[in-house]
Parts: structure tokens; sequence; C-alpha cells
């Protein structure tokens, strides 16, 4: 019979092969480094401390999504309906509270959070529908409901600016410490938790982890519930940002979220990334994005930087899994 130790076991060797090793952590922190350094001298305002809080105000929502989604990715899984999920939740807390209070409607949004994280796992756990296929299915659905439920309109919120425009602390915004928040609680986890060791048994050995004791689809399920719990929390912000729901928002929010993460380390074969490393993937996006919007370079290009990145990272990815494999 297996126990809670030998699950801890298992998952102490695998965590010891998960993470980005030092000299690669080392080589993002030097391409981040270069970043804000070629900023500072293409743009006066860069090195702005305003400028620094708008980088992370910028990145936050990104952020938030970006936690649960490296534990996904970790596992193995993928959540592609983020983007759609989070202008679904906007448009739940604007109907809502249109109709009857803004505390209805957020926790209305909350439920309609954990709604879409159970629908997500379920079909993943219990169907066996592959992850991609199944939130790119939810991510359509969602997109569509946002217009179907909403009438297609921008709904405007009011009286809800806390989320989104309050800096209650150190001058900075509500989202960034809910960011920052998360960040932590998500390091804490991964770290110091059996359900974060889980999923990196999980994403490294399905069927391993099945014979130290793991509930695999229990496990993956909470981790696409905390998922649709970031989704709520992201539409919330960025309704409280724009003090309306718009059925377009958080468009191409998904390409950030899985850009930064890949790009901090997690594998798209599953078993290996860290937090920290998703957070360093959020920072050099955040630059880059800001410092080519200070440069005036049109949007259209930015969108292909984005994209380039994106390939750099997964090609890195492969190349360090086929380097791996070499040396076995």
């Amino acid at each position: 019979m297996t126990t809670v130790n030998d699950t801890t076991k298992v998952a102490d060797v695998t965590l010891k092969r998960a993470g980005r090793s030092v000299p690669e952590l080392a080589a993002l922190l030097i391409f981040l480094v270069a970043l804000i350094i070629f900023f500072s001298f293409a743009s006066e305002y860069f090195l702005d401390i305003e400028n620094g809080i708008n980088i992370l105000t910028a990145l936050s929502v990104a952020g938030i999504l970006a936690i649960p989604g490296t534990m996904l990715l970790i596992a193995g899984q993928v959540d592609l309906s983020i983007g759609s999920a989070a202008a679904f939740a906007g448009t739940i807390v604007g109907v809502v509270s249109a109709k009857s209070s803004l505390q209805l409607g957020i926790g209305a949004t909350i439920l309609v959070g954990v709604v879409v994280g159970l629908v997500n796992g379920y079909l993943i756990t219990k169907i066996q529908v592959n992850s991609l296929i199944t939130t790119l299915g939810t991510l359509a659905i969602l997109r569509g409901l946002c217009y179907i439920v909403g009438g297609g309109q921008t709904i405007m919120v009011s009286d809800f600016s806390f989320l989104g425009l309050d800096r209650p602390f150190l001058n900075l915004p509500t989202s960034v410490i809910i960011f920052v928040i998360i960040c932590g609680a998500g390091g804490f986890i991964m770290k110091c938790t059996t359900f974060g060791r889980s999923l990196y048994v999980i994403g490294a050995n399905p069927a391993a982890s099945r014979l130290v004791g793991i509930r695999n689809s229990r496990v993956i399920v909470i981790a696409f519930v905390l998922s649709g719990l970031a989704t709520a929390v992201a539409g919330l912000i960025l309704t409280s940002q724009l003090s309306a729901a718009a059925p377009m928002a958080a468009t191409g929010l998904e390409l950030s979220v899985i850009t930064a993460v890949v790009l901090g380390g997690a594998s798209l074969n599953g078993g290996r990334g860290t937090i920290s490393g998703t957070i360093i993937g959020l920072l050099i996006i955040g630059v880059l994005n800001n410092g080519l919007v200070l440069l005036n370079v049109n949007t259209f290009w930015q969108d292909v930087a984005r994209g380039t990145l994106l390939i750099i990272a997964v090609s890195f990815d492969q190349f360090r899994e086929r380097w791996a494999a070499n040396r076995k």
C-alpha cells in the first residue's frame, strides 16, 4: 500500500529534474537585463518609476493567469480558454451587477470561473478529451456566450474601480498586489505541498504517479479549477480597469500567457517548470511590450515580436528536451 511518504519521495526525485537549471535561469535574467539596458538608452521615459508601475500593471492580468497555467503545463495539460473565460467573467459581472448588485455580480463571476474549470477538468479527465481540443472548444463557446449574454454590447459597470485603478499600498495598483500574492501562493504550493509535487510527477510519468497513489484525475481537475478562478479574477480586474465589460476583451491573452510559461522553462511535454521562471518570462514580455510602445513601434510589429518570442521559446524547449535525451 502506498503512502503520502511514497508520493513525496517520488515527487522529490522528480523535482530535482523539473525546474530550470541555474545557468538557464541566469541566461533569462541576462536577457531581461539586456532588454532593460537597451530600452533605457532608447527611451528617456523607460526608467521612470511610474513606467515601471505601468509595466507591472500591464503584465498583472496575464501573470494571474500564468501561475495556474504553469501548474497545468507542468502536469502535461494546457488551458487555451483563459482569454475567452476572462471576457465571459467580465460579461457576467456586468450583466448581474446591472440587474442586481455589484456584490452579487462578483460572487456570480467567481462561481462561473469555478464551473468553467470543473467543466474543462471533467471533459479532460472523465471523457478523456485532449486538453488542447477541450479548451479550444470552450474558448469558442465562451467567446460566443460573451456576445449572447451581453447582447453583443459593451456593458458599463459603475463604482467598480478599486480592483483596477486604486493604489492602496506603496502606490501599487490592486491588480499588481493580487498578482504578487498569487505568485507567492503559487510558489509555495509547487514547492511545499503534496499537490504541487503531484503535478510534477503526473507530468513526468502519469503511470508512475498512479502507482504511488496519486489520484491523477482529482489533481488535474483541481488545477483546472484554479485556472478557472484565475480567469474570474482576471475578468474582474479588466472590467474594473475599463469600468466596462466588452465581449472582445482579453482576445489573444492566452498567447502572452503560454509564451511566458514556456519561456520561463515549463516543458510542453510536462513534468518541468517553475513559478520563478514564469515570473521572469512575464517580465521579459512586459518589458518588451512596454519598450516597443515607448519607441512608437507599430502594433502589428509588436504582434510579430510576441509571436517570434513564442516560437523561440518553444524551439528552445524542444532543443533542451533533445539534449537531455541524448545525455541519457
